[in-house]
């Protein structure tokens, strides 16, 4: 092969291996590529619209920037740049895995467990603590298993392989889980949180 083709050969090569970015879908301040865009549209089975998204790797939560939560997705994705403290606008003193919560967020929480200011650690999971501390609260437990009085005003129907559902009539809220780390999280009978 002569230098001409080696060169066009490796221009070919290089063209073909570049990553492309949908330039109209942002992700913690850095241009989400093609090939990352499309895996997640196909895992998920939705479009992506285009916008500009935080996501807090360590929970899987993502919401629009400037604004509350929106929806989890599976943890651990390598997507875009790091999170930001000011990723939600918030003005709380709540922060979560570096993000300062939205007030939005702040007063769902209150509807199952006191808010405290500080800076605070939470899994996929809901288990969490204060930063750089052990867990020290379960979310799903929270929310979920409260009640006021004798009796539990939470339902749960588990199916078994992390699937189930959950509603606390007290405080209006109700967990799904479709197992994998996918699932919504309602508000009567709003959705607050999906990764669908």
């Amino acid at each position: 092969m002569n230098a001409t083709c080696k060169a066009v050969l490796f221009v070919i090569l290089t063209c073909v291996a570049a990553p492309t970015f949908a330039n109209d879908v942002i992700v913690n301040g850095t241009p989400l590529d093609d090939r990352t865009k499309d895996a997640l549209e196909s895992y998920y089975q939705t479009r992506i619209p285009s916008g500009r998204y935080w996501y807090d790797p360590f929970s899987g939560v993502w919401g629009l920037e400037g604004g509350p939560a929106q929806g989890q997705i599976l943890p651990g994705l390598q997507l875009g740049g790091p999170l930001r403290a000011n990723a939600s606008n918030g003005t709380t003193g709540v922060f979560v895995n570096g993000r300062q919560l939205h007030y939005l967020e702040v007063a769902a929480l209150q509807r199952c467990t006191t808010v405290i200011p500080g800076r605070y650690w939470i899994a996929a999971n809901g288990v969490g603590g204060v930063e750089g501390g052990p867990p020290a609260f379960n979310l799903a437990v929270l929310c979920g298993g409260r009640s006021s009085g004798g009796g539990s005003s939470t339902q749960c129907e588990d199916y078994g392989n992390g699937q189930f559902n959950c509603s606390n009539s007290r405080t209006g809220i109700g967990i799904i889980s479709e197992g994998g780390g996918r699932g919504a999280v309602f508000v009567d009978g709003k959705m607050i949180m999906t990764p669908n």
